[in-house]
């Protein structure tokens, strides 16, 4: 576990699409210092835009995010192998999403299923995974349905993310384009992901939901909304898989009159502060959380010293946050103060073209 601790792996998901980026890219990150060293790439995978790594971070699982896949409509999931010396990646197979754009992959606790998350499908689906880390083609596709009020960003059900609880029961799909939390059951015997008795939480009109947080406790649960520029607290019961609004709050100063629209979503594992990523306003937004009542405490925002910040990721001693650029072409490293939860940047990767997803290995 020492070497462990000394070093990790990050992998950068980027675009590809704009010609500049050629893959997955892998850093070495010294835990003494949170500085970030390249250690290669993986090429010939289109727009690996978001990552997952398998519970033992033996498999890496990227999805494809483009419309059309190995000449059939919809995206794709590619799984690679991961040497945890080397940091590189082998590409096993892929497979399709049955949706346009997937944009968002988790894998349960078990390791044996993967689920994607399809924004221009305005579906889900799940995937087995076989021995060897490999993709079986999909057990379930999900479907959903509606719009919502705004003509340009809701005209139909867009899937960003699917967010599985922590005891692996229930997977929560937050849908931009309906302003509905789908509830779905883990059904880890016939893959499929049968919708709840309670199959849905509605959130404002036009909020937009984007991506989800539990809290390491398991009692409560944070989503963030891409245009609603919130985050929505809920109380989660475990036991019946049921979500209860507890607060909103904003991720914008009150005084920002320009465009700006949120990201992603993170909590710190000490449970103790939640973040948040701005773009447009550039930043990050820190609260503190209240692990008795789940409510949130306005802590502060920090400039992430880069365009766009798209998702960020906090490594699992809970030390460095990292923030990718996806119009500055950067990876800025803050270190996270353990008692107050402000971020100081300690430096930053350039050169990394169109990242959008940071995932630690």
């Amino acid at each position: 576990m020492h070497d462990h601790n000394a070093n990790r792996l990050v992998y950068v998901g980027t675009y590809t699409h704009k010609g500049t980026s050629e893959g997955i890219y892998t850093y070495r990150l010294d835990m003494a210092t949170g500085a970030l060293t390249p250690a290669g790439v993986a090429g010939g995978v289109q727009n690996p835009s978001f990552l997952a790594l398998d519970p033992q971070r033996r498999y890496l699982y990227a999805v494809n995010e483009t419309m059309m896949f190995d000449g059939q409509p919809g995206g794709g999931i590619t799984a690679f192998a991961v040497d945890l010396q080397s940091g590189a990646l082998t590409y096993i197979n892929s497979q399709s999403t049955h949706g346009g754009a997937p944009c968002y992959v988790s894998v349960d606790q078990t390791g044996r299923y993967v689920y994607v998350a399809n924004y221009m499908g305005g579906n889900v689906a799940a995937f087995p995974v076989r021995a060897g880390g490999g993709l079986e083609p999909a057990s379930a596709v999900v479907q959903h349905t509606g719009s919502g009020v705004n003509p340009h960003r809701q005209e139909g059900p867009h899937a960003h993310s699917i967010t599985l609880d922590p005891a692996n029961r229930f997977a929560f799909v937050a849908d931009l384009g309906i302003d509905k939390v789908m509830v779905y059951r883990l059904d880890l015997e016939s893959g499929t992901l049968p919708p709840h008795t309670l199959p849905w939480v509605e959130v404002e009109a036009g909020a937009g939901p984007r991506h989800m947080a539990f809290h390491p406790n398991g009692r409560y649960a944070y989503l963030i909304t891409e245009m609603g520029n919130t985050i929505i607290a809920f109380a989660y019961d475990a036991a019946q898989g049921t979500l209860d609004v507890l607060q909103t709050v904003p991720t914008l100063p009150e005084d920002f009159t320009g465009q700006s629209t949120c990201a992603d979503i993170h909590i710190a594992p000490s449970g103790q502060f939640l973040y948040g990523s701005n773009r447009g306003h550039d930043s990050i937004v820190i609260y503190a959380i209240d692990a008795e009542t789940g409510l949130l405490a306005y802590v502060g925002h920090a400039p992430t010293l880069g365009k766009t910040p798209r998702n960020f990721a906090i490594d699992p001693t809970g030390t460095y946050l990292f923030a990718a650029h996806q119009d500055s072409d950067s990876i800025v490293t803050f270190r996270i103060d353990p008692q107050t939860g402000h971020l100081t940047p300690t430096g930053q990767v350039t050169a990394v073209p169109m990242p959008v997803c940071v995932m630690i290995a």
